[in-house]
């Protein structure tokens, strides 16, 4: 069996499905515990716009899980009563199903994700995890938002967004990129991430991180109307 890493995503409606979506981060918790065949799992809400940002939306909140195989993966974002609900009452949603190529730090004290594979041709995603120190947060905050423009500006990345544990100072970035070559060139850039990164290991500012990237595997239902990988090529 290989891990896969699922990230489900859900667009909620104005109105009673966003205060039931706020209310899950509380309550689906228990059910999500007593999944069978979950591994690690985190419950997030998310940020607006397109990385790390501080104003909260409370439109889109996410599922991040592990899972012993691909078809456990689908089966159970799918099918399990937890999922169900939230599927059922969101507007849109978006599942990527992924295996680990790499990963460095850890999360919630721990290595969630287990390297399976190298990287091979097709698309790819990263995750950033980081846990912000309090003291600094403000310094955090001021760059964050210039990160998130660019990301936004790329032109190569497929799918982008911000989610998080705790407000302000537990954040996950995900992205998806056509190839590892794309993705590659904006991380290690002189903008904005690139002076970002050297901040963060100059100030120490985060208290635990994890920075991981992924092949992926595959994607159902949409986001914004379409799948942001249709036109790629997934390798089996």
């Amino acid at each position: 069996m290989v891990q896969t890493v699922s990230l489900s995503f859900f667009r909620f409606p104005k109105g009673f499905a966003r205060v039931w979506a706020f209310t899950q981060m509380g309550f689906a918790r228990w059910p999500m515990s007593r999944l069978p065949d979950v591994g690690f799992w985190k419950l997030c809400g998310s940020g607006v716009g397109e990385g790390f940002t501080p104003r909260p939306n409370w439109s889109v909140y996410a599922i991040l899980a592990t899972w012993p195989d691909l078809e456990t993966a689908e089966r159970l974002t799918a099918e399990a009563p937890v999922f169900r609900r939230y599927h059922d009452h969101a507007g849109e949603a978006l599942s990527v199903f992924l295996t680990t190529t790499s990963v460095r730090g850890r999360g919630s004290g721990r290595e969630p994700f287990e390297v399976t594979e190298a990287p091979r041709p097709g698309p790819v995603a990263a995750l950033t995890r980081a846990t912000i120190r309090p003291s600094k947060a403000l310094q955090f905050w001021a760059a964050g938002p210039d990160i998130s423009d660019v990301i936004g500006a790329d032109p190569n990345v497929r799918f982008k967004i911000g989610i998080g544990e705790v407000p302000w100072f537990r954040q996950v970035t995900f992205s998806i990129w056509p190839d590892t070559s794309t993705m590659a060139a904006f991380a290690r850039g002189n903008g904005p991430h690139g002076r970002a990164i050297r901040a963060v290991r100059e100030g120490d500012w985060f208290s635990e991180e994890l920075y991981a990237r992924f092949r992926v595997r595959s994607v159902r239902g949409t986001w914004e109307g379409r799948n942001p990988v249709a036109d790629l090529e997934i390798a089996a």
